[in-house]
């Protein structure tokens, strides 16, 4: 029997593959409608103008790393082993960046050229926002429109709290946990600070459910953790703009653990693979603030990156969302987010007549 080809395309960030490639990387984010929201006239001179600002920051990190950013070479890690995880049907996993190579167009052009019988789209964004699996999603529509792609597709908009999500990420953070409670004196508390990255207070009120879903992925985190009387907080790392972003911000969280006196695990709870935020933001920069503030321990969860759960939990989305497609699907959170998040891609896609299927976690 002729085993199915599915087309799986992973959606992430993307990253400079090299030094020279910072300044135009940041050009292409800030170019992005769904960041930098002004008037389309004025947002390429703004765009630049930004990133011009940002280079020389921006760049020091990337030294840090090597001279480029970890995150192409570990998603196709997450992509091979998702595809050995799927071994019951022909999958192969394509891999399409937002801001630096691959592009959604070179990408739409190597699926159709591998011919698959489905397509499913799946973002390694767990919560949706419209600033990077709403933009993804954009970039990849006009992309398989250029590239003549007609096939079944079926895309996984989000998964905040879905069952296996959860349960592969608590399993990594009960690991730091207990390892870092282990590290310190008895007498020394232990507060987790659940890390995502902010956005600016606009964007939420305007109907972005990101917020909304990463509340929802920290309770059912804390739900699956079962640890008596465990002492955490939701926070945002990342500002970018003057504007204001959404709090608590994981700065002031540290702050106010020194104020405290308690030790602090970062478990980044909205990355699903290492990169800049993590590895110099969190492991560097924030550290060594804990450590100027007197912070009696500082530890980190590692991202989930190609963890075998967290593969397993990918794997059961696709399979899931092959059952409930094509269209669009989501898992978690009730599957749609309440009427005060109107760019919730579910009731944006209800609104249209489009097919859509949810499920709770």
């Amino acid at each position: 029997m002729t085993r199915p080809r599915t087309a799986i395309v992973l959606f992430n960030l993307g990253g400079p593959d090299r030094i020279e490639a910072v300044r135009p990387f940041l050009v292409n984010l800030f170019t992005d409608p769904a960041i930098l929201r002004v008037p389309r006239l004025i947002r390429p001179l703004l765009a630049r103008r930004i990133a011009r600002a940002r280079t020389a920051p921006a760049t020091e990190n990337y030294r840090l790393l090597g001279g480029r950013s970890p995150l192409l070479e570990l998603t196709e890690r997450q992509a091979r082993a998702l595809e050995a995880a799927l071994a019951e049907r022909e999958a192969r996993c394509f891999i399409a960046m937002r801001y630096w190579h691959p592009f959604s167009l070179e990408v739409a052009r190597a699926v159709v050229a591998w011919d698959p019988d489905e397509v499913v789209l799946l973002p390694l964004y767990p919560q949706f926002s419209t600033t990077t699996t709403g933009s993804s999603l954009t970039e990849w529509r006009e992309a398989a429109v250029t590239a003549g792609l007609v096939k079944k597709v079926t895309t996984i908009c989000c998964y905040p709290d879905a069952a296996g999500f959860i349960a592969a990420t608590a399993a990594i953070v009960a690991r730091h946990h207990a390892a870092a409670r282990a590290a310190l004196a008895p007498g020394i508390g232990l507060r987790v600070l659940f890390s995502a990255h902010g956005l600016p207070e606009i964007i939420v009120r305007q109907g972005d459910p990101y917020q909304f879903q990463v509340e929802q992925t920290v309770a059912a985190m804390v739900r699956a953790l079962a640890l008596p009387a465990l002492d955490h907080v939701v926070c945002y790392q990342s500002r970018a703009t003057p504007q204001q972003w959404i709090g608590p911000s994981t700065d002031a969280e540290i702050e106010r653990a020194a104020r405290d006196g308690v030790a602090v695990l970062v478990a980044p709870i909205a990355f699903v693979s290492e990169h800049s935020e993590t590895l110099v933001e969190l492991d560097i920069e924030y550290r060594e603030m804990g450590e100027r503030l007197g912070v009696p321990g500082y530890f980190r969860v590692p991202a989930q990156n190609d963890d075998p759960g967290f593969i397993a939990a990918l794997a059961e989305l696709v399979r899931r969302a092959l059952t409930d497609g094509p269209g669009l699907c989501g898992y978690g959170a009730a599957g749609i987010c309440p009427a005060a998040h109107p760019d919730c891609p579910h009731r944006r896609a209800g609104a249209a007549g489009e097919r859509v299927t949810a499920r709770a976690a």
